[in-house]
């Protein structure tokens, strides 16, 4: 199995499978909106999620009000009133969590569905299901379109680059500063869910202002308004690029063109500088 371009391991799969649609999952309401649909809720700053649970549901893009979590089996779901699931649903989109897909987008794998939308259930999820899941919007690896000579020049200054290049990681956590500093040969950073801080002094120790994006080790480094960090890219010489999108289970680390994978973080608010590994 491949999804973007990139080898899945034996048994992620049924991870995945597990994260995208769990036997028991979380919908986040307001008290008020709890009570009028009959539900029992806990307050949300009670309950600890896992970090795949974070990205599954966007956690972080939550609005502050839907402050309740109602937990739900496809059982429970099935047995409330039509007009209770929609409203569910429109909540769940309205307070920002996400795997509430439409249902056109998966209509012809999906034929029996009805309503706009759905939410992801373990009779749901296929292979091919997943595939749509994890590749929908995001653009596919190109490590193998690296010329060998590209690879040998990195190496010096990228020596795991190549062989980070084009591969899943095994859960939630590992990012894109993870993957820069294990590109340039820091032990077991690209496992890791790497914080600012560290990332920060690796910057300070490793690098010097400067580089050109057609040469292997600038690194490209997205900061704020308020100067923060909030996402790095390696270049690997020749109109190439590394980089993990985000820290989710559902990104690998991927090789782009320099252009494509700039145009790809393009986010509002943030600015681009640019600093060179030293030799």
């Amino acid at each position: 199995m491949r999804v973007l371009n990139v080898p899945v391991p034996p048994g992620l799969p049924d991870a995945w499978a597990g994260w995208l649609a769990p036997a028991r999952q979380p919908f986040f309401l307001t008290g008020e909106e709890a009570q009028a649909l009959g539900l029992r809720a806990v307050l949300r700053s009670g309950v600890t999620f896992t970090p795949e649970q974070r990205d599954t549901y966007a956690l972080w893009n939550l609005r502050p009000e839907a402050d309740r979590v109602v937990w739900l089996g496809q059982e429970d779901w099935r047995a409330l009133p039509p007009a209770s699931r929609r409203a569910l649903l429109r909540a769940q989109v309205r307070h920002g969590r996400a795997a509430v897909p439409r249902t056109r987008d998966f209509a012809d794998l999906l034929p029996h569905l009805t309503g706009a939308r759905f939410v992801w259930w373990p009779s749901l999820v296929s292979p091919a299901v997943l595939a749509r899941v994890l590749s929908t919007g995001r653009p596919a690896c190109q490590s193998q379109s690296v010329p060998a000579e590209v690879w040998a020049d990195a190496a010096s200054l990228l020596p795991q680059a190549q062989e980070l290049a084009g591969t899943w990681p095994r859960a939630s956590g590992p990012n894109c500063f993870g993957t820069v500093m294990g590109a340039a040969g820091v032990a077991g950073a690209a496992e890791e869910w790497m914080q600012r801080e560290p990332f920060e002094a690796f910057l300070a120790a490793r690098t010097r202002p400067g580089g050109q994006d057609d040469q292997p080790g600038t690194l490209l480094v997205w900061r704020d308004v308020a100067g923060a960090v909030q996402h790095a890219a390696v270049t690997l010489g020749g109109g190439w690029a590394l980089h993990k999108p985000s820290q989710s289970w559902m990104t690998p680390r991927v090789a782009l063109p320099v252009d494509d994978l700039i145009r790809s973080c393009r986010t509002r608010g943030w600015r681009l500088y640019r600093s060179r590994l030293r030799v």
